[in-house]
């Protein structure tokens, strides 16, 4: 191995190692996330997965710190142009102010769309062309 060879592989191994030092380190002014020992011990208590012949499916579990979640999914319009797979479900959990947070959502040819009680909505829009004609007669 020649002395340049051998130097790049120094500065290589040097750097990868500060990298992994640098990137150990926890980041300033961002709180570390707070496990409690529930979360810590979780473990799973039920857990399904039904694959069907057509390719829908069923999914959900339940773990020990209150965490649940169900989905279903299927492959909306097969073999046609508009084909598009489906996914459909919820989840929840219980937040560090022990309040059950639940989200619904669904995925398809439209994106991917969640609700829940604790999601901001956007205020709602005017319609073009409303009630206000303030500026066109």
């Amino acid at each position: 191995m020649s002395r340049l060879t051998y130097a790049y592989a120094l500065i290589a191994i040097a750097l990868c190692c500060s990298l992994n030092a640098v990137r150990s380190q926890p980041q300033r002014g961002i709180p570390q996330p707070r496990y409690n020992s529930a979360d810590a011990n979780a473990v799973i208590l039920k857990q399904n997965f039904d694959l069907n012949p057509d390719g829908s499916y069923q999914h959900n579990y339940e773990t020990s710190n209150g965490i649940r979640a169900d989905e279903s999914g299927y492959l909306k319009n097969p073999g046609t142009q508009v084909e598009a797979q489906v996914m459909q479900g919820s989840y929840s959990y219980t937040g560090p102010d022990n309040v059950v947070y639940t989200i619904t959502y669904i995925a398809d040819e439209n994106g991917f769309r969640a609700e829940g009680a604790h999601i901001p909505t956007p205020p709602p829009v005017q319609a073009v062309g409303g009630p206000s004609r303030r500026f066109f007669k």
